[in-house]
C-alpha cells in the first residue's frame, strides 16, 4: 500500500495575499552560510538559466547541466511569439486578476488556482526583469514597450521581440549565469546529460551524469536538485521540439519517486509548417502571433486544386471566424488544432497530402502595407521562405497542427518541490500553472517566473533546514552509478539489427494516432498493446554501435527512445482513465452537440500523479483534488 500524500502546501488566506505571506515566513539561509551550499539545476533553457544566475547570485555554489555544446542552444531559443504580463501597456483594463481568470479558463479549469494567481502576479516582475537586462523588445512610436494579442484572451498582454522573443529572453538569463560563472560562483557542464538522481535518506543529493564526449560516469553531490529539463512530447517523434529534447531526466526522477502528474495533458499547437515526408524528423513551429494578423482559412470546395490567390472570397470557408466570431482567429491552441483536423477530415483540407489549412497575410499586408508586417514577422516569414520555396508576403502560409507542448509533468506542490524531498521541478517540467490547455506566451512566462522569481525562495526554505552533510564518495552514489552503468551495459549487450529511430517513429505513429488531437478508449486499449509490442521489440532488437566509454549518439537516442516507450503507456493509462475531455484532452466520447469538449466537474476536477512501481509493476495513480474558490468553473466558450 503506497504511504504517498499529495500535499500541495498551499498557504492559508486570500489567494491575493498567499505568496506574499508565504515569502514573509520562509526560513532563510544568512549571507555568510549560502556558500556551504550546493544546487544542481538540469537544463539552461529559461527556466533553468534563470534559476541559477539567481541561485549563484544569492550566493549558492551552482552546477548547472546541459546535454547542448552551449547553454545558449537550450530549446528555449525557439520560442518566438512572446511573454504575457499584467502591465495593462495597452490601456483596455487589463489586470492581475484577469491574466489569472484567462489562465485558469484556457487550461479548462485543471490547473491549482494558487500557482496560477502566483504566476500572474509575477509576470510585470519578469518584463521590469528583462528590460533591466536588455532584452530589446518591440516598442510603440512613443518608446513604450509594444504589445500585441495572443490565443484565447480579448487584451493585448503579450510582449515580444519580432518573432524571436524566446532567442532573445534565452540571451538575457544566459548573460546573467555567465556573470554568475565569472564571479566563481556557478559552473556550467556542457555535453552532459543526467542519467539518474541520487537520494540519501529519501532525500534529493546529487546525481549521475555522463560526458557525453567521453563517455565518463560522473558523480556530484549536492544539498538540493532543481529539475528545469523541460517538456516530452518528443514521444510522438515529430513534433515542433528540438531533436534533441526527451524525457529522461524527468522520467530519472520519477524511477526515484518522483510523482508524473497529467501525462495525457499534452498540446498540438495550430501553427506549423505541415509534414513534407515520411522520414522527416521534426517539424517546424510558426508563432501563434502569426494569427493577430493571418487569417485561417480552406476552400468551400473539397480538393480545391486552384492557387489560393485565384479563390475568391465567397469560395474561402473562415472556419475560425464562422465557427467562433467572439475570438475569430484567436481561439485557444486546442481549439483551433482541433478545427482544423475536422476541416481536413471533411475533405477541405489543402497541399498535397490534403493535411494542411491556409493562414493568410493578404488583407493585413493591404491595410497596414508590407513594410508594418515585416516589422513584425519579419523572421518568420524568411523562415518560412526558406523552407517551402513560397513567399508568404504573396501566397498564404500552409499550416497543420502538431505536436507541440507538455502540460503534463513532474507533481510539485506550491513551493514547486516534488515528492521527492530536496528535488525541485520548474519550467515546462512541472505541471503545475497550464492545467489541460496552454494559452500561447504563458510558457516563458511559468519559466522565468519559476527561475527569477520563485525556486530561489523555495528551495532556500529547504536549504535552510538541517540536513546529512554527503558527499559524492557516499555509497548512495555507488549503488546509483553501478544501476545506470548495468542500463547502458544492457543497451549495448542486446545486439540487434534496428536503429533506435525506427523504434521512435513506430511509437510516435501510435501515440499521434492513438492519443493525439482525440482519443476513444477503444483506440487507447489498442496503443497500450501496441505499446508493449514496440517495448519488447525494441529490448530484443534495438542496435546500438560503438561503445559505452566513447562519444556515442547512438547509446544517446537509444537510452531516450526506452525513456519515451516506458512514458507512452503511463500517458494512455491517464488517457484512457480521464473520462472527460479538457483542453488538449479530447475523447470522442465526451464532447457537446456541437463537438466541444464536454468536462466532469463532478469527478474528475482533480490532478491525476503516477507513482513507479518497479519495473514490470503497473504504475498507481494518485489524485489531488483541486479546489475553485477563486474563478467560476463554466463550460469555456469563444463563440
Amino acid at each position: 500500500m503506497s504511504s504517498i500524500v499529495l500535499d500541495a502546501k498551499i498557504p492559508d488566506g486570500p489567494i491575493e495575499e498567499k505568496w506574499r505571506s508565504w515569502l514573509d515566513a520562509h526560513a532563510l539561509v544568512g549571507p555568510r552560510n549560502r556558500g556551504a551550499h550546493t544546487v544542481i539545476v538540469i537544463g539552461t533553457g529559461l527556466a533553468g538559466a534563470s534559476a541559477a544566475a539567481s541561485l549563484a547570485a544569492q550566493g549558492y555554489r551552482v552546477k548547472t547541466f546541459c546535454f547542448q555544446d552551449s547553454a545558449r542552444r537550450a530549446h528555449s531559443i525557439a520560442a518566438q511569439g512572446g511573454i504575457n504580463a499584467a502591465k495593462d501597456f495597452a490601456n483596455e483594463g487589463d489586470s492581475i486578476r484577469r491574466l489569472f481568470v484567462d489562465t485558469m479558463k484556457g487550461g479548462d479549469f485543471r490547473a491549482r488556482e494558487a500557482n496560477v494567481w502566483r504566476l500572474a502576479e509575477l509576470s510585470a516582475n519578469i518584463v521590469d526583469q528583462a528590460v533591466a537586462q536588455g532584452v530589446p523588445f518591440n516598442r510603440e512610436y512613443g518608446g513604450a514597450l509594444a504589445t500585441r494579442s495572443f490565443g484565447g484572451v480579448l487584451v493585448q498582454r503579450t510582449f515580444y521581440s519580432r518573432g524571436q522573443t524566446g532567442q532573445q529572453l534565452l540571451l538575457g538569463a544566459y548573460s546573467a549565469l555567465q556573470h554568475q560563472v565569472a564571479a566563481g560562483n556557478a559552473v556550467i557542464y556542457n555535453r552532459h546529460e543526467m542519467l539518474d538522481v541520487v537520494l540519501v535518506e529519501g532525500e534529493a543529493r546529487g546525481i549521475i551524469a555522463r560526458n557525453l564526449v567521453t563517455g565518463e560516469l560522473e558523480r556530484h553531490a549536492a544539498d538540493a536538485v532543481v529539475l528545469a529539463s523541460g517538456g516530452y512530447t518528443n514521444v510522438y517523434y515529430l513534433s515542433t521540439n528540438a531533436m534533441g529534447s526527451n524525457v529522461t531526466a524527468a522520467w530519472r526522477a520519477h524511477k526515484r519517486g518522483a510523482l508524473m502528474a497529467n501525462p495525457c495533458f499534452t498540446q498540438i499547437h495550430p501553427t506549423c509548417i505541415p509534414q513534407s515526408g515520411e522520414y522527416q524528423s521534426k517539424l517546424t513551429l510558426m508563432s501563434e502571433s502569426l494569427r493577430n494578423d493571418g487569417r485561417v482559412w480552406v476552400p468551400r470546395k473539397p480538393r480545391d486544386s486552384r492557387r489560393a490567390s485565384d479563390i475568391p472570397d465567397a469560395e474561402r470557408y473562415y472556419f475560425l471566424e464562422e465557427r467562433y466570431p467572439a475570438f475569430g482567429n484567436l481561439v485557444p491552441r486546442d481549439v483551433a488544432s482541433r478545427a482544423a483536423k475536422i476541416v481536413c477530415d471533411e475533405g477541405l483540407g489543402v497541399g498535397g497530402t490534403g493535411r494542411g489549412v491556409y493562414l493568410d497575410f493578404r488583407d493585413a499586408i493591404a491595410e497596414r502595407g508590407r513594410a508594418a508586417i515585416a516589422g513584425k514577422y519579419g523572421n518568420l516569414f524568411d523562415m518560412y521562405q526558406r523552407i517551402t520555396a513560397e513567399n508568404p508576403y504573396e501566397m498564404p502560409m500552409m499550416i497543420y497542427p502538431a505536436p507541440h507542448y507538455a502540460m503534463g509533468g513532474l507533481w510539485v506542490d506550491y513551493e514547486l518541490q516534488t515528492t521527492v524531498p530536496g528535488l525541485f521541478a520548474i519550467g515546462e517540467a512541472n505541471f503545475s500553472d497550464h492545467g489541460a490547455n496552454r494559452l500561447g506566451a504563458s510558457a516563458m512566462m511559468q519559466c522565468l517566473a519559476d527561475g527569477y522569481f520563485i525556486a530561489p525562495h523555495t528551495v532556500t526554505n529547504h536549504l535552510a533546514k538541517r540536513h546529512l552533510r554527503v558527499d559524492d564518495r557516499h555509497e548512495a552514489f555507488d549503488q546509483a552509478i553501478d544501476e545506470v552503468r548495468g542500463r547502458i551495459n544492457r543497451l549495448i549487450n542486446i545486439g540487434g539489427t534496428t536503429a533506435p529511430q525506427v523504434f521512435h517513429r513506430r511509437l510516435g505513429d501510435v501515440m499521434l494516432d492513438k492519443c493525439g488531437m482525440s482519443r476513444d478508449a477503444e483506440g487507447l486499449a489498442d496503443a497500450i498493446t501496441r505499446i508493449h509490442q514496440i517495448r519488447d521489440d525494441f529490448w530484443s532488437d534495438v542496435r546500438v554501435d560503438g561503445r559505452s566509454d566513447e562519444l556515442n549518439q547512438s547509446l544517446e537516442l537509444a537510452a531516450r527512445v526506452a525513456d519515451f516507450i516506458e512514458l507512452a503507456e503511463v500517458m494512455c493509462l491517464d488517457a484512457l482513465r480521464r473520462e472527460e475531455s479538457a483542453g488538449g484532452h479530447f475523447r470522442e466520447e465526451h464532447q457537446t452537440e456541437d463537438g466541444e469538449a464536454l468536462r466532469d466537474d463532478e469527478r474528475l476536477a482533480t490532478v491525476t500523479a503516477w507513482e513507479y512501481t518497479g519495473e514490470g509493476g503497473m504504475p498507481v495513480a494518485h489524485e489531488e483534488q483541486l479546489s475553485f474558490d477563486n474563478v467560476k468553473l463554466a463550460t469555456r466558450s469563444y463563440k
